[in-house]
């Protein structure tokens, strides 16, 4: 028992200090902004790429698949820098094509999902650096976006270790419950308010951090599907980076779209001004 006691406490130790380190860089990143703040992301869409394509093809990896996808978002990257998000946008859409063509003249078991790793992995990268472009509300509006995220993420993971109850969808992902969901969408609104400084942002938290578990969700079915715990062990005590960013992409992607709608061209004024 004290054995299994230290095992539990040496894990949660790992786990809390890489969340720490993560953390930080993603903070100080965000706060220096411009190609530092964008290399960051790329090279997190670039494991995510990379883990996305490793686990469709049940641990084969695929080096050309990889290396175009990678070559991709970098174009991707650079031309969202560069201010030229439509560029971007349409790199994606046929770097997409592209990637299902390559899947399918390689005889990959999933050309459909081999393709889709592009613009799920674009998630990663385009909507924070579009977000962040934009001065002078860029930065607030990121942190805005880690505060909604791991506020939810966080306290989710408490309140349904604390309250259980029923299960929120147990065929895809047995250990969390309704209560979780609750208890992290309200904490991630009420962190939303607090850190943009407006609670004309609550109910804005509230939506994104439901989407955010949203992409949690869909990550664990795709993970089901293809009977694997995580989507690789890059991250001591916690797996993937898609697995840490599954729920984050969804909502930089639902963010930088509210953003638009509301201010067009200024996306984070859009997103956090209201």
């Amino acid at each position: 028992m004290a054995d299994a006691s230290r095992a539990n406490w040496s894990d949660l130790s790992i786990r809390i200090a890489s969340a720490l380190v993560m953390a930080g860089l993603a903070l100080a990143t965000a706060w220096w902004g411009g190609p530092l703040f964008a290399l960051f992301w790329f090279l997190a869409a670039a494991a995510v790429l990379c883990e996305w394509l490793f686990l469709i093809a049940a641990g084969r990896r695929d080096g050309p698949a990889a290396a175009l996808g990678v070559c991709l978002l970098a174009a991707s990257t650079l031309l969202v820098l560069s201010g030229q998000g439509s560029a971007a946008l349409l790199t994606v859409v046929g770097g997409t094509a592209a990637m299902g063509g390559l899947a399918r003249v390689r005889g990959m078991p999933q050309p459909l999902l081999a393709a889709a790793a592009l613009p799920y992995a674009a998630c990663v990268v385009l909507p924070v650096i579009a977000l962040r472009l934009d001065e002078p509300h860029g930065m607030r509006a990121i942190f805005v976006l880690f505060a909604i995220v791991w506020g939810s993420d966080v306290m989710a993971y408490f309140t349904g270790r604390t309250l259980g109850g029923p299960k929120l969808w147990p065929r895809v992902s047995p250990k969390k419950t309704w209560s979780g969901f609750i208890g992290g969408t309200l904490f991630a609104a009420l962190a939303a308010g607090v850190v943009g400084g407006s609670f004309l942002l609550v109910p804005v938290g509230a939506a994104l951090a439901a989407i955010s578990q949203g992409g949690d969700l869909l990550e664990s079915a795709l993970k089901r599907r293809f009977d694997a715990k995580d989507a690789s062990h890059l991250i001591p005590g916690h797996g993937g980076v898609m697995d840490r960013l599954d729920g984050f992409l969804a909502a930089a992607l639902a963010a930088l779209l509210i953003g638009l709608v509301h201010a067009g061209l200024h996306p984070a004024q859009g997103f956090i001004v209201w």
